[in-house]
């Protein structure tokens, strides 16, 4: 099983899309994404400085078209999975057909454009944690009164707050960790972006998405979306909610994914994913940074994605727990029974009671992801439902 990832702001660089420019079609497809998103695109991704493409309202439709276009030039329909970090989710979205392209490109824009006017608002900003034990880390951000915006895998979670507080966390680092301030504009992902998610909740309602095509997970808790409007609510909330990508990653080990290409500007997530996985298994990773990469790109598609067929296509559903707790089928379900759209298919025994866990759409259960009795969070898959495609 084969996964597309997505990466977020910081992995830009200074003239990283140049060499896509040999590429026919690239320039002109710049050009009118760069209307869409209200900055020039082609300008940012060839000429601009670190200084210029670190704005928050140039940075992010930036991201999103880059991905975009490196994803062009693959044969997309095998590959099974798309996730992207942080606004590499719009880019994950388009690409699981959830939203058409140009609709990515302008959200981006506007989503950069909001959340550079609420950093304005009052001096924040961002701090990497490295090291230490998860527990006493996350304690020490509270205590601190910052917001673990980023958790991206173990030995790395990044607190954002005001100014004065991530100072104080630098000078009195958790034990065994150490922090690194970040040069970003703002706390992202905190409550101090409550201005954009409004602006963006005001926009998101003219958007039309469709229910993706591939499985698409979501940064709010690891678990696989099958519904567009709800993906798209998860895509406006995101913006206050933490960047929950060690559940992402996760979730793609228990997936049982075996390659994984990160889209341009490719590198970051390809890090965290090697560090995070290497006890379980490192799936083989392409990292996509230029047209040069392509011939790499293809080649894992061709061995770890799905194989053509002029059979109809299966659609599965990744049904997925919403708590954490241990699984429990329902009575008498077995795989290859058919299931229909709500149906109960067990649930999650949590302290406070067990929580149904149903079927998002009707099909076959073609197999469980998880055993009774299995310790699960939320976002863990459970089974996998599907149904064949006209």
């Amino acid at each position: 099983m084969l996964a597309v990832l997505s990466p977020g702001q910081g992995s830009q660089k200074p003239g990283f899309l140049t060499p896509w420019l040999d590429l026919t079609g690239t320039e002109a497809r710049l050009r009118w994404w760069s209307a869409l998103a209200g900055v020039d695109l082609l300008h940012l991704g060839t000429e601009a400085d670190a200084e210029e493409i670190k704005d928050t309202a140039r940075t992010q439709p930036l991201l999103v078209a880059a991905a975009l276009l490196a994803a062009e030039h693959l044969p997309m329909h095998d590959v099974a999975v798309a996730a992207g970090h942080s606004v590499g989710e719009l880019g994950a979205a388009a690409l699981a057909g959830v939203l058409p392209a140009e609709a990515a490109i302008a959200l981006a824009g506007a989503r950069g454009r909001e959340m550079a006017a609420a950093c304005a608002l009052e001096p924040t900003g961002m701090a990497a944690v490295l090291g230490g034990d998860e527990a006493e880390v996350l304690a020490a951000i509270e205590a601190h009164g910052l917001h673990p915006a980023n958790r991206n895998g173990t030995g790395q979670i990044v607190a954002a707050g005001a100014q004065d507080r991530l100072e104080k966390l630098a000078a009195e680092p958790p034990a065994k960790a150490r922090v690194r301030v970040l040069q970003v504009a703002g706390a992202f992902h905190t409550p101090y972006m409550a201005p954009a998610e409004q602006a963006l909740a005001a926009v998101a309602p003219g958007i039309s998405p469709a229910d993706p095509s591939r499985i698409l997970l979501s940064n709010l808790d690891g678990a696989a979306v099958n519904n567009g409007r709800e993906m798209l609510q998860r895509l406006v909330r995101q913006v206050t909610a933490p960047v929950r990508w060690d559940l992402c990653m996760r979730t793609l080990a228990d997936l049982g994914v075996t390659g994984i290409i990160e889209l341009a500007p490719a590198g970051t997530l390809a890090g965290l994913v090697k560090r995070e996985l290497k006890e379980t298994g490192v799936p083989e990773i392409v990292t996509l940074n230029t047209p040069d990469d392509l011939p790499a790109a293809r080649d894992l598609i061709a061995r770890h994605g799905a194989a053509p067929s002029h059979e109809p296509a299966i659609q599965f559903r990744v049904v997925v727990a919403a708590a954490a707790g241990t699984f429990e089928p329902a009575e008498g379900l077995a795989e290859g029974d058919t299931v229909k759209a709500g149906q109960v298919v067990g649930q999650v025994v949590t302290r406070q009671g067990a929580v149904e866990v149903t079927a998002h759409g009707a099909g076959v259960l073609t197999e469980w992801l998880a055993d009774p009795q299995d310790p699960v969070a939320p976002g863990h898959p459970l089974a996998r439902i599907g149904g064949h495609l006209s």
